[in-house]
């Protein structure tokens, strides 16, 4: 996962953006400034990518809802961050809503800043098909690509394998659970690892998943899981938005 800074409005305090859950967490986080360094590093493996997908299984099409959390040694929340998740085919789709995001170090005037510009509403669109990321901003309708990185195309065009290993069972939001620690290989080198409740009434789909770096662990939540397909316009950037650069 890499650190991406964005040209804003003059007087607008910068972003740092963060490719969370390269797998992953999972995927997109965006934070203020303070707050990007309560995330995990770029070395942890959890940016959304293909690795990270590969922790849905069989499962090609789905939407939910997410809560990502970032938490310290002693449980504390450090990021709070709720997300609309969509996959289909192996691309993800994360619209986030920087007004919910909740974090000490993330101060209402920034959220505040941010909305006066048009840009506390993101969309991530991970396309592996294209190798890129895209962040998109609909209240400027304007949008950012972000290239795969060599590592991320090397692992998975030497094909990636999930190991799985039961820790016991478990019951999250009333589904039985089947709680697996998880190690996603590329040529038998880990490229990311997890511990994931996988719901037995839900094809199995992992409605939690969990990663550990140093002092922190990040947290991903699902809820409302509906297994549909949706539209495959919705993993596209809208032909009217601009390129920042």
């Amino acid at each position: 996962m890499k650190l991406f800074y964005l040209r804003v409005p003059p007087g607008l305090c910068s972003l740092c953006v963060r490719r969370w859950l390269q797998a992953a967490l999972p995927v997109a986080l965006l934070a203020g400034q303070a707050a990007v360094a309560q995330l995990p590093s770029a070395s942890s493996g959890t940016g959304v990518n293909a690795a990270f997908v590969k922790l849905f299984g069989s499962v090609s099409a789905f939407t939910a809802k997410a809560e990502t959390r970032v938490l310290d040694r002693s449980q504390e929340q450090l990021l709070r961050m709720p997300m609309e998740f969509t996959l289909l085919d192996g691309k993800v789709r994360l619209d986030i809503d920087l007004s919910q995001a909740q974090s000490k170090n993330l101060a209402p005037s920034t959220l505040a800043s941010l909305k006066q510009a048009g840009m506390d509403r993101l969309v991530s669109i991970f396309r592996p098909d294209k190798k890129v990321t895209y962040l998109i901003y609909p209240g400027i309708q304007s949008y950012q690509e972000l290239a795969q990185t060599k590592g991320e195309t090397e692992a998975a065009e030497k094909g990636l394998k999930l190991e799985k290993s039961g820790l016991g069972k478990d019951t999250l939001d009333g589904h039985p659970c089947v709680k697996n620690k998880v190690v996603v290989r590329s040529n038998k080198e880990p490229v990311l690892a997890a511990v994931v409740w996988n719901a037995t009434d839900l094809k199995d789909f992992p409605i939690q998943i969990e990663m550990k770096e140093s002092d922190n662990t990040t947290r991903m939540h699902f809820t409302d899981v509906r297994f549909v397909k949706p539209d495959a316009k919705q993993f596209e950037v809208p032909s009217a938005y601009g390129h920042m650069k």
